[in-house]
Formats: structure tokens, sequence, C-alpha cells
């Protein structure tokens, strides 16, 4: 077998093997094939797509490349949850203390933020002594102990995944379908879950653009998980704007206590209640949706899920206190307002430009090893479909420096679209594809 065949056939279309598939990504992995030749591969793939066979092989291969955990000696179904990515996205930090306050088990590995959009780890390290770097055995223990833990990517799960990433980083190739769908499902599978609930996001925001492509991605993701035997349903999401009012690891941090005690934004509340409740039907705690929807608002408004997530902070090192008292987060040291330049009725808050502003002030990196500034970020003081006089707040910019300060601040400025009238109210959840 060699590598330049298997190339030649795939940008020619051809399906490849299972055995054909093993033999490229064992290869690479272990050094035995070199980045031209698998770049050559992946820009093949980019380019002629995959089989469904392909695709369940290629993840099925990426999956097994490492350490597949097994959680079967802890009682209860397993489900994660894993969003593609979004501004203000912080519902994961939500949903998964509801779910496991409803009784599921929820092993969550997540993972950082790169470019305009936000990561869990992130979020969640910007309280005082929280350890995301904790072992596998550990993350046992805690989910046997509190059925929720937070861990990010270790070596041992799916490293053929870790290194082709990287990889296609690089080369352009990180937006074909089939290599996104492969790489997110190789992951989960291999954390020993059961089921996954999805949130695809769509729009300015997002990683994909248009519906359709984030329909045939989600298509995708729950073949997989259909012919490998898990559960999966995905929601399409829009990310048109931020979700909820907070952008920034720290100020992101704030409004999940906000909304784990009942105060949070509409929409971050109604979606991070929907992701629940999709957690706790596929988790078989209740027999219908509509009795998982009942169960994840009784959880939140009875205060459990807030206890859950406050348990587990402290189980991980963290300062749980900081979740009530929000000076011991890292807390910015200047602030700028945004004023509306006249009055009308905000239109749009491209949501991609709102990430990236934060981002260019310390929020975000550009490369993965960047480092963080865990206070920085903006908080919006409207949303879309509001009226808002000349002279109004927009939204502030916390900041610890004025590096490309102003630069941000024009880049947040021009993210606010006013118009004469009032637009028509978009749908938050578009569609379920199951």
């Amino acid at each position: 077998m060699r590598t330049v065949d298997l190339i030649l056939r795939k940008r020619g279309g051809d399906e490849l093997s299972v055995d054909e598939i093993r033999f490229l990504l064992d290869g690479y992995t272990s050094g035995e094939i070199p980045d031209y030749q698998l770049s050559a591969f992946l820009m093949a793939t980019f380019f002629s797509g995959m089989t469904d066979r392909e695709l369940s092989s290629f993840t099925d291969v990426m999956m097994s490349s490492g350490e597949t955990l097994d959680l079967s000696d802890i009682p209860g179904v397993k489900v994660d949850k894993h969003s593609t990515g979004g501004v203000g996205d912080k519902t994961s930090l939500i949903c998964a203390p509801i779910a496991a306050a409803a009784g599921v088990v929820v092993p969550m590995i997540s993972g950082r933020g790169l470019g305009h959009t936000g990561g869990t780890l992130d979020k969640l390290e910007s309280i005082p002594g929280f350890r995301t770097d904790i072992s596998l055995d550990q993350f046992r223990a805690q989910l046997a102990e509190h059925g929720l833990a937070f861990i990010g990517q270790s070596d041992e799960i799916a490293p053929a995944d870790k290194r082709l990433y990287a990889l296609r980083d690089v080369t352009g190739t990180v937006e074909s379908i089939p290599l996104i769908a492969s790489s997110i499902m190789s992951k989960k599978i291999a954390e020993g879950i059961d089921a996954l609930v999805l949130d695809v996001k769509v729009g300015h925001g997002a990683f994909m653009k248009k519906q359709v492509e984030a329909r045939r991605l989600a298509q995708a993701m729950v073949g997989i998980g259909r012919r490998l035997d898990k559960k999966v349903v995905a929601l399409i999401t829009d990310m048109n704007q931020p979700l909820g009012y907070a952008v920034g690891n720290a100020l992101e941090v704030m409004e999940v206590s906000q909304t784990l005690q009942k105060a949070g934004p509409a929409d971050l509340t109604r979606l991070s209640l929907e992701l629940a409740a999709r957690m706790i039907h596929l988790g078989k705690i209740t027999a219908t949706l509509d009795d998982a929807r009942k169960l994840a608002e009784d959880k939140l408004m009875d205060g459990s899920a807030y206890k859950k997530f406050k348990d587990v902070v402290e189980a991980q090192g963290g300062n749980s206190q900081a979740l009530d008292r929000f000076d011991l987060l890292p807390n910015a040291t200047g602030m700028r307002e945004i004023l509306s330049p006249r009055t009308g009725y905000i239109s749009a808050i491209l949501a991609e430009d709102i990430g990236r502003a934060s981002s260019m002030i310390g929020a975000g990196r550009a490369r993965k090893e960047d480092a963080i500034d865990p206070a920085v970020g903006v908080i919006l003081e409207v949303k879309a479909g509001e009226k808002v006089d000349a002279g109004a707040v927009l939204c502030r910019i916390y900041y610890t420096g004025e590096e490309n300060l102003d630069e941000a601040a024009e880049l947040v400025e021009d993210a606010f679209r006013i118009s004469g009238t009032k637009p028509d109210q978009r749908e938050l959840i578009l569609e379920v594809v199951s």
C-alpha cells in the first residue's frame, strides 16, 4: 500500500476502505507518513468529501488511535454536550449543572478558545484555583461523586485527531465538513459517552455562516453517532448576535452565575434549558422531552443546579465564593462606553466583530500558545430589536491595557447596526436534527 496511490484515489473521488484509512492515520501518527503527504490527502478530501462509510471509518480510526475511556462502572447514562463555537456562548457551564442536578452523568471534555470564539476551559480557569488539568482517574472519581466533571483533551484521547487538527489549521482544510465532523465525534465518543447533544451554531459569529452548511454538519455528526451506536441530537441555533450580554472569560462566568440564580438573559436561559432538557431526555431520566423540559426548569428554579456547579468548582480546586462575590474574579482596570450615534432600532449586532474586538484586547488568542487576559471583554447593554436613543450606551468595553483599545472600540461601534424600523425577530433555535 502506497500513500501516493491513496491520495490519487481520494482525489479522484474513490471510497477508501477502513484498512486504507487506518494505514494513512496510523502512518501519520507514528511519523512514517510526512506532513506534505497528509496535507495532500486532506486537500483531496476537502474537495472530494467522504462517503458515510468512509466518515464512520475515519472517525473510528481516529478514536481508537488513543485511549477510550471506560465509564461503565459509573451508574447512569453518560451524556455530553458540544458547541461548534460562538460569541458569548457559555451554555455548557449552565446546561451541564442542570442536567447533572437532574441525575445525568456528564463527562465534559472541553476546549479552549481560538480566534473570535470563546472556550469553556478558559472561562472556567478565570475562577481562582480552578483546575482543568485533572488526571483521568480524578475525572472518573469526580464523575462518580458529583455526576459532572470538566477536563481538557489529554494526549491519550484521540491523538491522531490532535495532530490532524494542527495540520488542517495550516493547510486551508479546516472548513471540510467530514473533517470537522470526524474531529468532534472522535473525541466525544472516546470519552466513553452513551449520548451527545450538539449545538451547531450558524450565522455571523459562527464557523458555519449558512444554515444549509450547519445542517450538513449536524447531519454528518448525527449519522456518525447512529452508525457507532450512540444517540445524538443536534440543535441548529442562531449566532448572528452574541448569546447573552457578556463576552469575555470572567465576565461570562459572572453571567453564568446570574443565570444559575434565575437572573440571566432570556436568550441564554432559554437555550441552556433546552440543551439541558435534551441531555436529560437522552439520559433516560424522563420518559418524554416535555417532562425533561419541566425537570430542567425545576432544577434551575430550586437552586440545585447552582449548588451542583459550586460543588464541582470546589471539587476542581476553584473558589466557589467567587460565583457570589464577583470581586474575587479577575476584574478589569478600565472601562470605555460605546454610545449610539443616533436614535433607532438595533437591527443587528455583528457577533464575530464583537468576538474579534474582545480577542484584540486580550480575551482570546490568535494562536493556541497565546496567553489570555481573563478580566477583559465586552458587556452589551442592548440586543437586536431594541430601540435606542442617540447617546445611549450600546455596550461597555472592559480592559486592563490600552494596546489595540482604539481599534477594538472602532470595531465594536461598527458592529452595531441601527435602522429606522424595528427588525423582524429572529428565531434562536432554528431546527433540530436527530
